[in-house]
């Protein structure tokens, strides 16, 4: 196990919580299921920095970082990166300097979360077309460059997403537990990880759907690593590889490509229940989910709900963004 996972830390309050889960009865029979088995966790309303899944994960994050006497916080990503915004955001509200290192080249015009760290006044250092070693290596130097300057320096996975990050995602599952008896399903976007383990570790294995969006390779392996952390001290055993709900038919041409059943995804939730999703992450969720009915893995009449994990500021970053109604370009995975 982990050190860091296995210490016990008191997280730092960043947000608002618990947050609410709303009906979704007119989306409920849009994709197939009935009017009252259907419910969004509005994870997307978690107040810091524009709000979104991954202020669960900072709460415990930084307060390690703050434990061990951190001055600055440094952490990667990609162009529109929410974590990279939410680590500035959580930055600022507790006070201490912030380095973002992103993959890709900067924008012309800064939109987005691009805007936002702007707004946040935090450094990016941009370095080009990088897989997630080479992502790896430049936060290292960053790092160290920070150090050289005197600063404590902790950092923060990609993501968020290792197992003391994910104890803010045990949190929400225990959240769902009382906002909705008799859950039967949790959809959520697969990411880094993260998320998902958390709910796998608080609600089980079978209760959780992950959708693979791309944006690691290994995001099926990263998750039962974290849950064998967050729960090799209990009784029950770690979830095996095969015992993780995953379906991985909704990526497309790849991470941050909008496929059409996202797109129409997209509309659904709009449309049905002025729901806003972000085209990278909670609309390919939505259309595996979709699926997931089609395909009769999900039952019309079992207690489902759909975890929005936010990123509405990523949506006005995104090329979608130009012609919200145009339908995209590619072809279906």
């Amino acid at each position: 196990m982990d050190a860091e996972s296995s210490r016990q830390i008191r997280p730092i309050m960043l947000g608002t919580w618990p947050t609410p889960v709303e009906p979704a009865p007119r989306l409920a029979e849009r994709l197939g299921l009935h009017a009252g088995s259907l419910w969004i966790k509005r994870d997307d309303l978690t107040g810091l920095g524009g709000g979104g899944n991954k202020v669960r994960k900072l709460e415990h994050l930084c307060a390690l970082a703050i434990e061990d006497g951190a001055t600055a916080l440094v952490t990667s990503g990609r162009t529109q990166s929410n974590h990279a915004r939410l680590t500035a955001a959580a930055a600022r509200r507790l006070g201490l300097r912030c380095l973002l290192v992103l993959a890709g080249d900067a924008p012309a015009t800064a939109t987005g979360n691009v805007a936002l760290e702007a707004l946040f006044d935090t450094p990016v250092r941009w370095v080009g077309d990088l897989d997630d070693d080479g992502l790896d290596a430049a936060v290292e130097l960053a790092a160290a460059d920070l150090a050289a300057e005197g600063e404590r320096v902790s950092v923060i996975p990609l993501g968020g997403s290792n197992a003391l990050g994910a104890r803010g995602y045990v949190a929400c599952g225990r959240e769902l537990e009382t906002q909705v008896p008799g859950l039967r399903h949790a959809v959520v976007a697969l990411g880094t990880g993260g998320t998902m383990a958390g709910l796998v570790a608080a609600l089980g294995p079978e209760r959780v759907l992950g959708v693979d969006v791309g944006a690691t390779a290994d995001a099926g392996t990263r998750v039962e690593r974290m849950v064998t952390e967050l729960t090799g001290a209990r009784a029950r055993p770690p979830a095996r590889p095969s015992a993780l709900r995953l379906r991985r038919d909704q990526v497309g041409p790849g991470y941050g490509i909008l496929t059409p059943g996202a797109r129409r995804a997209l509309s659904e939730a709009a449309l049905s229940e002025g729901i806003v999703l972000d085209p990278v992450y909670t609309a390919k969720a939505l259309s595996g989910l979709a699926a997931e009915v089609r395909d009769g893995r999900i039952g019309a009449d079992e207690p489902t709900v759909f975890v929005h994990t936010g990123g509405l500021p990523g949506l006005f970053g995104h090329e979608f963004i130009a012609d919200p109604r145009a339908e995209p370009a590619v072809p279906e995975a």
